[in-house]
């Protein structure tokens, strides 16, 4: 299960997968165009700033943007958000199990 940080939306996940699938860079109007992420692109450009915000991707010029090891981390379900920390998979499991929750 992947570990959201409290402040991300909905999209956020989305923008980062379609950035993975694009050679890990992407701008808010690829993204737009893709038809993927369903919200225009003032609000796409806003969620990668957040995003940027906690180190997910990175700005790299001219509104584009690169996924960082962390970003790929969050969807490899290896890195917490919230509380910006590698996970160590038994850990994991382990808390999973302590609230309940089926790995």
């Amino acid at each position: 299960m992947r570990r959201s940080g409290s402040w991300q939306s909905v999209w956020d996940d989305r923008i980062l997968e379609w950035i993975r699938e694009n050679d890990g860079t992407g701008t808010a109007k690829q993204i737009d165009d893709s038809g993927l992420v369903r919200v225009q692109k003032p609000h796409i450009t806003r969620r990668l700033k957040k995003l940027t915000e906690h180190g997910l991707v990175k700005h790299v010029g001219n509104g584009a943007y690169l996924l960082t090891k962390e970003g790929e981390g969050y969807l490899d379900e290896e890195y917490d958000v919230e509380r910006s920390v590698w996970l160590d998979t038994n850990q994991a499991e382990d808390e999973e199990k302590e609230s309940g929750v089926n790995v």
